[in-house]
């Protein structure tokens, strides 16, 4: 039986004693759960909540990570840092890195090269604005958003990539790609790495979809063929909403 990936991206909420308390929560109400889970609080959050998960079900996960291993870089947090404290995964190219802070796709690939190389999984989001979907230039961007950030990753690394499909436009805003959209550009997704790699490599990645998903719509969505899990905003901020989106079936 298929077994789903479904992720929990806190963003930049939650202090330490919050974040505690909802990590705690969930690995009481999601034991046993038969998917694959993962929460990424903030970074200061990272150690206390890897400590409240550590034998449990749910793997610790970073929002970002820097592009270096060290170094004179103020304001950065390494792979080796991430490591340290018992983060397994690292979400990397979000469309808010994209757009709000900047970040193209060759410092994106930089960062999951590294993030690779020390053995870490990787979520690799990618995903049009509203502008560019209307513009009929929907393919491209995910296409130059794929060949970019996998540049140099071998296929032997490709079973640590996860790719999230985000529609900028549904972030956030409690508008999402119906699941039949979802689904033909996570369709599209997997002839591209077909393209980049092998057939078998495309039908075995896993290929999340992220822009306001919520327990109403999670069943749907995760019922499409190409769609096997979610990456989660909001929703994943209570355990009354990500709960129920990780008990889907």
């Amino acid at each position: 039986m298929k077994r789903y990936f479904i992720a929990g991206n806190w963003k930049m909420y939650k202090t330490i004693g919050e974040a505690v308390s909802l990590a705690a929560d969930l690995r009481e109400k999601l034991a046993g759960c038969g998917e694959k889970l993962m929460i990424a609080p903030p970074f200061t959050a990272l150690k206390a909540v890897g400590d409240v998960l550590a034998g449990s079900n749910i793997l610790l996960g970073a929002q970002n990570m820097g592009p270096e291993e060290l170094g004179a870089h103020t304001g950065e947090v390494s792979v080796l840092m991430l490591k340290d404290v018992g983060v397994s995964v690292v979400i990397l190219g979000h469309s808010e890195r994209r757009h709000t802070y900047g970040e193209n796709d060759q410092l994106i690939n930089r960062k999951v090269r590294l993030a690779l190389q020390h053995g870490l999984e990787v979520i690799l989001c990618i995903g049009e604005t509203l502008e560019e979907r209307e513009a009929g230039r929907l393919e491209e961007v995910i296409r130059t958003q794929l060949e970019g950030g996998l540049a140099g990753v071998g296929i032997e690394q490709l079973s640590r990539v996860t790719l999230a499909y985000e529609p900028v436009w549904a972030i956030g805003t409690g508008r999402n790609a119906t699941p039949e959209d979802a689904d033909a550009v996570h369709a599209f997704c997997r002839r591209v790495i077909a393209q980049l790699y092998s057939q078998e490599a495309a039908a075995s990645i896993t290929i999340q979809y992220g822009g306001s998903v919520k327990p109403e719509n999670a069943a749907a969505l995760m019922a499409k063929p190409n769609i096997d899990g979610a990456l989660v905003g909001g929703a994943s901020l209570k355990a009354e909403s990500f709960v129920p989106i990780a008990r889907f079936r």
